[in-house]
């Protein structure tokens, strides 16, 4: 340590802590206390550097708690959080931040919705139609070859070929079976509609029933509501098989009140045996009623993020500005959800970041003292 040039001030104590100086400055040297005493420090040095000391122990303070805090506290300088005058949340975000979270903007595509009604229901088991489609069969094979019977003893009667005893008697057993056909055709119009003897081959029909080509699904409209005519359509969704979706054209009226819905009921037949639609299978209908389309737009589902019980979408007012906006989703498509009224398809939506935002301005909600939907 050079002393005699620490005296002269010609270098920076620095290094130094106060205490140190004070040392030094009292004529005693800390790195060799068994030397002699130094020549004092004048009173200008000592102030120069106790400042010194002071100044560079404040700057270090200061960079390590400044470099914490802005590690740990400072928000997203991107991304800043306000609301707007009618309540829905606003979020400015500029260009680069944009680009980093690899925003995508779309329009959304108008379309028409026709009106739906919604109802309950299941997949019918074909089992019993089977059984009772057999039975109907074989009594009509019976009539056929009783009345041909009939008939054969009748013309033989005229000739006084037969009796009159065994005319009677098959004449008895042709109206018997004819009966029995109109008894069996009676109950399955009673249990399943008209509409399955008003096929070209019945028979057939029901073993397309049977084999699985074909589905059989009821729908019931809740207590009290009834249409005034039947519906077109239906979407069907399956409860059980992850919320799949399948198209029902209309078949017939149901032909009897359900005892536990009390309702309307409607038959839809659905080509195919989509998962889900296995027999006693619970279904949701949403029944397509005649009357003219609702217009709207198709949302995709991209675009939309669930938050809390309800959902949104952010749309695009401005280059760095975006609103979340509550959207109902109770219409779905096949690419989406059709909006009647919440987006337009003027509106700028955003389909590939919006989760993205939300995060974004969930955590600035919280460093701002938070936010309510």
């Amino acid at each position: 340590m050079n002393v005699e040039a620490l005296n002269a001030g010609r270098v920076e104590p620095v290094g130094f802590d106060v205490i140190t100086l004070g040392r030094i400055a009292n004529g005693r040297c800390p790195l060799c206390p068994t030397l002699a005493p130094v020549r004092p420090m004048k009173s200008r040095h000592i102030l120069s550097a106790l400042q010194a000391a002071m100044t560079a122990s404040l700057l270090i303070g200061c960079s390590k708690s400044g470099g914490d805090h802005d590690a740990a506290d400072t928000p997203d300088k991107h991304l800043i959080r306000s609301v707007s005058t009618n309540g829905e949340a606003v979020v400015m975000l500029d260009v680069e931040a944009q680009k980093r979270i690899g925003l995508i903007v779309e329009h959304p595509h108008p379309a028409q919705w026709q009106p739906e009604v919604q109802g309950y229901g299941h997949v019918l088991d074909p089992a019993p139609l089977a059984s009772l489609m057999s039975e109907l069969a074989t009594a009509q094979v019976a009539a056929e070859t009783s009345q041909r019977e009939f008939e054969r003893l009748r013309t033989l009667a005229e000739q006084s070929n037969a009796s009159v005893r065994a005319l009677q008697a098959a004449e008895a057993t042709a109206k018997r079976d004819q009966l029995l056909v109109e008894s069996l055709r009676t109950k399955l119009v009673l249990g399943w509609g008209k509409a399955i003897l008003q096929q070209n081959d019945p028979p057939a029909f029901v073993r397309s029933l049977a084999n699985g080509e074909r589905i059989f699904v009821r729908v019931d409209l809740p207590a009290g509501e009834n249409l005034s005519a039947p519906p077109t359509s239906a979407r069907l969704v399956s409860l059980s098989g992850g919320g799949q979706q399948v198209a029902g054209d209309f078949f017939d009226t149901a032909p009897a009140v359900d005892p536990q819905t009390q309702g309307q009921g409607f038959l839809f037949l659905v080509a195919g045996k989509p998962g889900g639609f296995s027999p006693n299978a619970a279904v949701t209908g949403h029944l397509k009623i005649p009357g003219p389309p609702l217009s709207g737009v198709i949302v995709p589902s991209s675009a939309v993020i669930r938050h809390g019980v309800k959902s949104w979408v952010y749309l695009q007012t401005n280059e760095d500005r975006f609103t979340r906006r509550e959207v109902p989703l109770d219409r779905p498509v096949e690419s989406g959800w059709f909006v009647l009224s919440a987006v337009t398809d003027k509106d700028r939506v955003i389909t590939g970041g919006a989760q993205m935002i939300l995060s974004q301005e969930l955590n600035q909600s919280g460093f701002m003292g938070g936010a309510r939907d």
